[in-house]
């Protein structure tokens, strides 16, 4: 008698595991596909203030493979973080990188990055470490500290904003200049006496002789060449260049162009010299290095670069 309940109860364990796998597969084709998670990684995995924080996002679409079922072909994710949205870029296979910078504006603490699309969407937190940043103080003849016209400001901004879908870098970045660091990036200022708000230097300065080669540090297009006696009054000769994915480099005080706008460039390539124009008080490079439109350290770029 024992054996034959036992025998019914396997039946009815065998039945309901029939009929869940049933209501699974019917799911499915109800909705399309089945339930998946991304999986999500990010690097450095202790970020502080001016780096970029690289978010990788794997698809676990290909996961239905073997079980019958065809996966859908993995879309690109939108990655968000402290209500800011980034495009991600395929990186091979169903892997995708979203590129999230931070700034010395930024608040330390918790960076909530959050991952949505065509799977469950996720969402981690990362501690954004602080950061100390020097104070300089810049004296600029009388008049210098007004400078900039409204079209050398407007198409500035308007480089800054690019994002396009090509990915022309890889490895880390080269050193643009071979002089000495004259200013680190981050550096908070007094200009004239007078501290300036909500200002941080956006990028690295490097003092060298007038003239001396300056090269791009990754592959790119440039989409910006500027000239001081164009109106270029504060930026002075300026080149930008797009390296893609929303990543960009500007370089500026530059006493020579050696490049135009639309030509592609490579690593290395001398596209200019150093120089001293627009509100500069010395030869000197000014690379600034942006990440979806915001100014952040180069160094980690330059000494270790993103996948």
């Amino acid at each position: 008698m024992a054996n034959y309940i036992t025998k019914i109860h396997r039946r009815m364990r065998l039945a309901q595991l029939v009929s869940a796998w049933t209501i699974g597969l019917l799911a499915a084709d109800l909705f399309g596909q089945a339930a998946y998670a991304y999986e999500v990684t990010f690097s450095p995995s202790s970020p502080q203030l001016g780096d970029t924080v690289a978010v990788v996002v794997q698809s676990a679409q290909s996961a239905s493979a073997g079980t019958g079922m065809s996966a859908p072909t993995a879309s690109a994710p939108t990655v968000s973080a402290n209500g800011m949205s980034y495009q991600s870029f395929s990186i091979g296979g169903d892997r995708f990188q979203s590129l999230i910078p931070t700034s010395p504006l930024d608040s330390p603490g918790q960076l909530i990055i959050q991952v949505s699309g065509a799977e469950e969407p996720r969402s981690l937190t990362v501690n954004l470490s602080d950061r100390t940043f020097r104070t300089q103080r810049i004296w600029l003849p009388p008049g210098d500290n007004d400078l900039g016209t409204d079209e050398e400001f407007e198409r500035v901004a308007a480089f800054k904003r690019l994002v396009t879908p090509e990915r022309h870098w890889a490895g880390p970045l080269l050193r643009p200049s071979q002089g000495y660091v004259s200013t680190e990036y981050g550096v908070q200022r007094y200009y004239n006496g007078v501290f300036a708000e909500d200002y941080y230097h956006r990028g690295v300065d490097y003092a060298a002789a007038t003239g001396s080669a300056v090269v791009s540090p990754a592959a790119g297009y440039v989409r910006l060449v500027g000239e001081e006696t164009n109106g270029f009054e504060l930026h002075g000769n300026t080149i930008g260049i797009d390296h893609g994915q929303g990543v960009l480099s500007i370089m500026i005080h530059l006493s020579r162009i050696d490049v135009k706008e639309g030509d592609f460039v490579t690593a290395g390539q001398v596209i200019g010299g150093v120089g001293s124009t627009g509100a500069s008080t010395g030869p000197h490079l000014h690379w600034g290095l942006y990440v979806n439109g915001i100014a952040v350290d180069p160094v980690p770029w330059r000494d270790a670069g993103f996948e």
